[in-house]
């Protein structure tokens, strides 16, 4: 769900002040990846800082399964080998991941659960956006539930878990709602884009039985906002 940096404005990744690891063994690790940087690199030598090289530079056998957004923070699991890589890879393929997101969006979200269901496609001239296309677009699933309204600044803070991992599905499918999430400089209206300094998307929880003993791993990691 890793999107490109756009070009007019300058990659400023966080500063390395160390790794963020939730969980480590000899054949993974599950890092909590801090918002604003990239999972791996993007184009060009300047954005060459990631959280994949960070993490080889400790760990050299270590390699991405998934990704998140640059904008979004949270849990991420890495492999400890190509072998491994590849037996943590089918366990996304085959959804086998459990994936949970929390996010703070514009408005009241009613109803206070649901599911959203809609196809979607990279929009080419604008890419890296993403848009509903119901002719041409992938299917794509999210299951949300309101866990807060906040009067004050009408803001709704949400549990998203998505079945599908579609580039962006979780920023679209809110945007679809009426309610984009907050500082979502891709898909939110200038109102909600000012109503936080950063993207509120936080990976906050992942489960999965692990390759070596198929017994189910959780790990949490609560999020900055």
């Amino acid at each position: 769900m890793q999107r490109t940096h756009s070009t007019t404005a300058p990659y400023l990744p966080p500063p390395d002040s160390g790794l963020s690891i939730i969980y480590q063994d000899d054949s993974l690790l599950v890092l909590n990846k801090p918002a604003g940087l990239l999972s791996v690199p993007g184009r060009g030598a300047e954005k060459a800082d990631c959280l994949a090289s960070r993490v080889q530079q400790r760990f050299t056998d270590a390699l991405i399964v998934h990704r998140l957004d640059m904008e979004t923070s949270g849990l991420i699991v890495m492999a400890r080998g190509a072998a491994m890589h590849r037996q943590l890879s089918q366990l996304f393929e085959q959804r086998k991941v459990s994936k949970r997101y929390l996010a703070v969006v514009d408005g009241r979200l009613a109803p206070e659960c649901g599911e959203v269901n809609l196809p979607l496609i990279t929009d080419w001239p604008n890419r890296p956006r993403q848009i509903v296309d119901t002719a041409h677009g992938k299917p794509s699933q999210t299951y949300y539930q309101v866990l807060q309204y906040d009067a004050l600044r009408d803001t709704s803070r949400v549990a998203l878990s998505p079945v599908t991992g579609r580039s962006h599905q979780l920023r679209v499918h809110m945007q679809a709602l009426g309610h984009p999430i907050l500082g979502d400089a891709l898909y939110a209206h200038q109102a909600a884009r000012e109503k936080a300094p950063r993207l509120l998307l936080h990976a906050e929880y992942l489960s999965f039985p692990h390759p070596d003993h198929a017994q189910v791993c959780e790990f949490f990691a609560a999020p900055a906002f």
